[in-house]
């Protein structure tokens, strides 16, 4: 799950972080009051939506030549000014597609004395099995390109879980930032806060770009985006309430409601499936000869009669779907259930697309004969090569 980065640094503050002085603004006929709390004379007024990139963004009703979707101002008439062009409008940057994101609040925050701007994230670095400390003294709005470009500029530090993040693996943190003296002894201390966030919150991941050192060499977290593992929000209710649903697709809201594994994608062919790793190959194999698959979905492997219906409605309510594959590996899951799910989904819900079904394992011949005897216009496949040449085709016409 993710949250807004005013959230984000609403749980930082709890654990030590230093953030500067902020307010969130939704309604612009209360701006004004808003941008008066701050004391100026320099008012960041920040677009607040789920997508990384908003200091280059450009807003779809604006045109190209309109500032980004992070504004400095000067006073807090240009503050206001901004607040009432950009509350509303659509935000495009390179993580939000072309589509955009609707900008339904701001975070007006009170200016910083910037000296240097650094990068800081912590996640879980799959290859040691630990969790990591990325660094580097090139943070800002192109780390992207540092990361391709010089990549001996960023520096990993990994963490013993037993242990926890030292005073020594702080000391390595500080080293690759090149902190001195005060901002040294802060950076130590917060190093070790957000080391201490992350994990006794679950976060999957935790990137603070930039992390500023002041004129007054004062370290300072400028800006913060925290994701936070799914599977474990069952534990942290506080975090839950941050979860803002307008940023998220409706189609997910409604497969996290009946406790189904699904994700949007943009491609034409839905697929329905049971286990991840099968989920994934049958997707790499749609794009294989030519496709794209319109969806991550994985219905599990004690789904329901009710569960499958569920799933399957999802996936005709999206308007980019031309065709759909069922691909059912009957281990826990058995292929007849399968099968009733689909045919009690088409007849409520109609099929007006191709629907190419593989079904293998517990109770296979069970579920063909279902499907067969339903009348439904149903291609059948013998094995996932087939079924996904076979969807192709029939989405090709």
């Amino acid at each position: 799950m993710n949250i807004h980065e005013h959230q984000a640094k609403e749980v930082l503050k709890g654990f030590g972080a230093p953030v500067a002085e902020g307010v969130v603004v939704t309604d612009p006929d209360k701006a004004e009051a808003a941008i008066g709390a701050l004391p100026g004379p320099v008012w960041v007024v920040k677009s607040q939506i789920h997508a990384g990139g908003r200091g280059k963004g450009r807003f779809k009703e604006l045109g190209d030549d309109a500032k980004g979707g992070v504004r400095v101002s000067f006073s807090a008439e240009e503050a206001l000014s901004n607040v009432r062009e950009m509350l509303g409008k659509t935000l495009v940057t390179k993580q939000t597609g072309p589509a955009g994101k609707q900008v339904n609040r701001l975070y007006v925050e009170a200016g910083a004395d910037i000296d240097r701007e650094l990068y800081l994230s912590i996640l879980v670095d799959r290859e040691t099995g630990r969790t990591s400390f990325v660094a580097s003294t090139e943070g800002g709005m192109d780390i992207e390109t540092v990361a391709e470009e010089t990549p001996d500029r960023i520096h990993t530090i990994a963490v013993a879980p037993s242990a926890g993040c030292t005073p020594t693996d702080a000391e390595k943190i500080a080293d690759a930032l090149r902190l001195t003296d005060g901002a040294r002894a802060q950076g130590i201390e917060l190093f070790q806060a957000l080391y201490e966030a992350f994990v006794s919150k679950d976060m999957s991941l935790l990137e603070i770009n930039p992390l500023i050192v002041t004129k007054s060499n004062d370290v300072q977290v400028l800006d913060a985006k925290v994701s936070f593992d799914g599977n474990a929000l069952f534990r942290h209710p506080d975090i839950v309430e941050y979860r803002d649903e307008t940023e998220e697709d409706a189609k997910e809201i409604e497969a996290s409601k009946h406790d189904l594994a699904y994700i949007a994608l943009d491609g034409e062919i839905g697929c329905m499936v049971n286990g991840a790793g099968l989920a994934m190959a049958t997707m790499d194999i749609i794009k294989l000869y030519g496709a794209e698959p319109a969806n991550f979905l994985d219905v599990g492997g004690g789904a329901t009669k009710e569960k499958v219906t569920e799933a399957f409605k999802i996936i005709t309510s999206d308007p980019n779907v031309k065709g759909i594959l069922v691909n059912i590996f009957g281990g826990i899951m058995r292929c007849d259930v399968i099968a009733e799910g689909v045919i009690a989904a088409v007849k409520e819900v109609g099929l007006q697309v191709p629907l190419v079904v593989r079904l293998e394992g517990t109770k296979v011949k069970e579920g063909k004969a279902i499907i067969n005897e339903s009348d439904l216009n149903v291609i059948a496949a013998d094995d996932l090569d087939d079924a996904a040449q076979k969807i192709v085709n029939a989405v090709r016409g």
